[in-house]
């Protein structure tokens, strides 16, 4: 292991942010660069090398992550990034973007603050680009089949880039104008800048994968037609329908999806705009939905310059500790205060939205919410607790409920869908038309970036076996395995 008394001798220490108020005036990441590693062999050190790492219970990947951490204690960075790239094609996003489940089930958090995993593993990675050491994987010959992915995401990229290393000809279609799906133009650059997926991309390319941007399987190509093209397709489309809030005042201006939002703040980010046609700027703005994306919402109407972000959550909010009923080392419901909360804003708990009131030409500028409880296990409204406050641009951030149907790519392929309205697969991530398979949310539903990659990487076994007979490729997961949950 790497210090017996590190966990001991050192407290947990997490990445520096930057000021708040410098930090909003930009889009750049909110961490202070390089402030991670004159402390990370320390933190690494605290990893106390357990005889059953429960961290890789809470990692579907299945990180080695007591032997990286051992690596990065003793500043062996080349081995560490080998170890970190043993289970991880893309170890710089799940190091800025998961929400780290690894470090719920770490060992040490059952009486102290967990190992900081997740920082040790970013600082591994960024070393390792910053030296030189992440370099293409071409494959040694070619097989002579092809495979189409279908989706950029972190699923489609991580199955694209193990089907290319095995040897196959693998060409990846994305209906965006740029390669990285929810990664390129749902992720706010103050989160993860651009930079690294198009790093990431360039060496993509050079092992040998071919990308298709601004191209919809089953509008701009028939998906029946691109089966018959390639020997194999997998399909990576993530679950991109948005839940709706269906209440009056609803069709008012101003009013978005949160990805009708967020892309387009990302795409002043790229050039493509001088301001965004949707902006926060001077308005009161209104998240719907207390998650991650919501959070994302409340970062950007910072920077956009808000008048005031108000964020609001139908759940009760949770608490600062483990309850009861969620030990370790499943993932707990804990409150959780983002960069984009420590920057402002109001975040209002258990309430839910009523209606919308607007003005005479359409434009939302209200909107009407109530408390709720639980009686009984059912959401009831609280009896005069009605109020509204202003709103004159409302995100709505409630989560997603499936792939889409409306581009003709379920029916053109005759997928199965399954209860929750998922593509259906069987054990190897094959759809019901053989030779087509399913990886990440478009199969799983929405969930983390880790189970993207996790998915990606076993669908990839699936193709493999099926275009060869046999695979040495990895499988970290199976379709039916789910998080680490009460």
């Amino acid at each position: 292991m790497a210090d017996p008394k590190g966990f001991l001798n050192h407290g947990r220490e997490v990445a520096q942010t930057r000021p708040v108020g410098e930090r909003v005036q930009d889009w750049n990441e909110v961490y202070v660069p390089g402030s991670l590693l004159p402390i990370i062999s320390k933190q690494a050190s605290r990893c106390m090398d357990c005889g059953i790492p429960f961290c890789h219970n809470g990692c579907p990947l299945g990180n080695l992550i007591p032997e990286w951490n051992d690596y990065a204690y003793r500043e062996d960075w080349q081995a560490a990034q080998e170890r970190l790239h043993a289970t991880n094609n893309f170890p710089e996003f799940t190091g800025r973007l998961c929400p780290a489940p690894c470090e719920a089930a770490c060992v040490l958090g059952i009486n102290q603050p967990a190992v900081t995993i997740k920082n040790v593993e970013v600082s591994i990675i960024d070393k390792a680009w910053d030296t030189g050491d992440v370099a293409p994987q071409a494959p040694e010959r070619l097989s002579g089949k092809t495979v189409a992915v279908i989706g950029s995401g972190p699923a489609g990229l991580a199955a694209a880039q193990q089907l290319t290393r095995a040897g196959h000809t693998v060409a990846v279609y994305e209906r965006a104008d740029r390669i990285g799906g929810l990664l390129r133009y749902g992720i706010p650059e103050f989160k993860m800048e651009k930079r690294h997926i198009n790093r990431r991309i360039e060496q993509m390319r050079a092992e040998g994968t071919k990308f298709r941007t601004g191209v919809e399987i089953g509008r701009d190509i028939d998906a029946a037609k691109l089966r018959k093209r390639y020997d194999a397709v997998v399909i990576a489309a993530g679950s991109t329908i948005s839940r709706d809030l269906p209440v009056p005042g609803r069709e008012l201006t101003g009013i978005h999806f949160a990805m009708e939002y967020l892309p387009l703040a990302n795409k002043v980010q790229e050039g493509d705009f001088v301001a965004p046609p949707i902006t926060a700027e001077g308005k009161h703005v209104v998240v719907i939905g207390g998650g991650d994306t919501g959070a994302d919402c409340v970062g950007t109407a910072h920077r956009q310059g808000a008048a005031s972000v108000t964020q609001l959550e139908i759940m009760p909010k949770p608490g600062d500790e483990r309850a009861a009923g969620q030990p370790w080392p499943t993932f707990p419901m804990l409150y959780k205060v983002t960069s984009a909360h420590e920057e402002g804003g109001e975040r209002v708990y258990s309430v839910s939205t009523t209606h919308f009131e607007g003005d005479e030409d359409g434009n939302v500028q209200f909107l009407h919410l109530v408390e709720v409880e639980f009686v009984d296990g059912k959401l009831t409204q609280k009896p005069g607790t009605e109020r509204k406050i202003p709103a004159q641009l409302v995100t709505l951030a409630m989560g997603f409920t499936g792939t889409d149907r409306e581009n003709g790519l379920v029916d053109q392929f005759a997928l199965e869908l399954d209860e929750r309205g998922n593509v259906a697969r069987d054990a190897e991530f094959q759809t019901n038309v053989p030779g087509v398979f399913v990886a990440g949310d478009a199969g799983r539903g929405q969930s983390l970036i880790v189970w993207a990659i996790a998915e990606g990487r076993s669908a990839a076994r699936g193709v493999d076996s099926f275009l060869t007979g046999a695979s040495d490729l990895p499988a970290p997961i199976r379709p039916t395995d789910r998080a680490l949950t009460v």
